[in-house]
């Protein structure tokens, strides 16, 4: 997947520069001047990281940034400014900015610190359990867990549909009416068994109980082998 950064600041030949700049190194990149349109885009769309001005006209960065944390916003942000003094650095950081860069300043070094960024999130991003069909196990990287065949079918269904809670009237239809015999109580029984192979191990995720909802997956969902 491409690259995809927002640039906030209201100096369009800015933006232009950037824009074209990071487009050589494989990014896509959208822009906005004013920092009410920045969040509003920041809160709404997906982006991989975010450059932002410190001085955007009458509005003023720092605060763009502490807003966009205050809303759950949690990609990369670098911030540039021609403030280059101690007090403005360290406002920027402690608003949540993750790295801040003076102006002027070379090209190769702002590319360099988004990707040292970008690294960052890679390595801090945990790494999913994996569900094989072939022999019917969970692993992750601290655990190796072999499951029955409707212990493997049941958690199956759980990770295919990872967070949404399915009934249990649904999985007793999906998984043992066919059969024509028992009722759903064996869906309980074999939640029971799953929590119980899972319990004290580190999977990424637990089977949570949703009220008058079902059976749901809740965590980091295991990929599908």
């Amino acid at each position: 997947m491409t690259p995809r950064l927002l640039i906030i600041d209201d100096d369009p030949g800015i933006t232009a520069a950037l824009s074209r700049g990071l487009a050589l190194h494989g990014y896509d990149t959208e822009a906005e001047n004013r920092a009410d349109r920045g969040l509003a885009r920041l809160t709404a769309e997906s982006f991989t990281g975010v450059i932002c001005d410190v001085m955007l006209g009458a509005d003023n960065g720092v605060e763009l940034v502490r807003a966009a944390r205050a809303a759950g916003v949690d990609v990369p942000i670098v911030m540039l400014s021609a403030l280059s003094d101690v007090d403005h650095r360290a406002a920027g950081l402690e608003a949540g900015a993750d790295d801040y860069i003076v102006k002027p300043f070379s090209f190769d070094e702002l590319v360099a610190r988004i990707r040292v960024q970008e690294k960052r999130v890679r390595d801090s991003r945990p790494t999913p359990a994996t569900l094989s069909a072939t022999d019917r196990s969970l692993c992750s990287a601290k655990v190796d867990i072999t499951l029955t065949e409707r212990e493997f079918a049941l958690l199956h269904i759980l990770v295919a549909h990872a967070g949404r809670p399915l009934s249990r009237g649904w999985i007793f239809d999906t998984l043992w009416a066919a059969e024509g015999s028992g009722t759903e109580n064996v869906v309980d029984v074999y939640i029971g068994y799953l929590r119980k192979k899972l319990a004290g191990h580190d999977v990424g995720f637990e089977i949570r109980t949703q009220r008058n909802k079902g059976f749901c997956l809740d965590g980091l969902a295991p990929v599908l082998t």
